[in-house]
């Protein structure tokens, strides 16, 4: 027979666990709905902070989304060989009138030759006066979700005639954006001679990994955009406000 202080001591007990429990359910749900920032950015350590977007983000209005202290804006252009994304041509023309600094986004595809894909974003993009270096979106997606679901070295190959196609006619190496995944398996040991951008919004970017851009959040919560998507994703420069300006 449990004494009156052990069964005082249990209710206690359970009370602190079931307390525990319910913040944890409402830090989780407000981390998740971007809330809470997991990423805490130190403006004074990274003066550079912009976003990226695409269709997701539905009609932006770019005055009122470059107002809110971001310095640079990435904009989805193609995906593939042959898609396009809808509002490309809207956000590009509309972000030049800001002071942002705008770049161009590729998403890669696994399933199409690199040359292609490449002709798909020069077609698309042009060359425009002022552009960031043009970006490659390489990231697990649909039925491949893991390495064991690619052919790595085949598409680091078609990954590097793409990068190689844009650099011939831009001048400049591509940014490589990768997740933690795609960069151990098909960036990591040979596309060192490209900027990188890594996505890491739970932690910080591994010590090891010589990154220019960070993606810290995606789950970032700002005003200008009305979409199916209510986030956006916020990332930061690795350098100062100088070194962007001539980046």
């Amino acid at each position: 027979m449990l004494s009156d202080k052990a069964k005082k001591l249990i209710k206690i007990c359970i009370g602190t666990i079931s307390l525990l429990a319910v913040l944890g359910v409402a830090v989780a749900l407000l981390m998740y709905n971007g809330y809470i920032q997991v990423n805490h950015i130190s403006r004074r350590k990274y003066p550079v902070v912009g976003v990226d977007v695409s269709s997701y983000q539905g009609d932006i209005d770019w005055n009122v989304l470059a107002s809110q202290n971001i310095q640079f804006a990435f904009i989805k252009a193609t995906e593939g060989s042959g898609y396009v994304d809808q509002y490309f041509k809207t956000n590009w023309e509309n972000a030049a009138g800001t002071d942002l600094r705008i770049g161009a986004y590729h998403f890669f595809s696994f399933e199409s030759p690199g040359k292609n894909q490449a002709s798909n974003f020069i077609g698309t993009v042009g060359d425009k006066e002022g552009m960031l270096p043009p970006v490659i979106d390489v990231e697990y997606y649909g039925s491949f979700r893991s390495a064991g679901d690619i052919d790595a070295k085949g598409i680091a190959k078609e990954l590097r005639d793409m990068v190689d196609e844009l650099f011939a006619n831009y001048g400049v190496k591509p940014i490589i954006y990768v997740s933690k995944e795609s960069y151990e398996t098909i960036v990591k040991d040979g596309f060192n001679d490209c900027p990188l951008w890594y996505r890491s919004v739970y932690s910080k970017v591994p010590r090891d990994v010589n990154w220019t851009f960070w993606q810290c959040s995606n789950r970032k919560r700002l005003d200008g955009y009305n979409g199916a998507e209510t986030y956006i994703d916020l990332n930061v420069f690795n350098g100062s406000k100088d070194s962007f300006m001539s980046y």
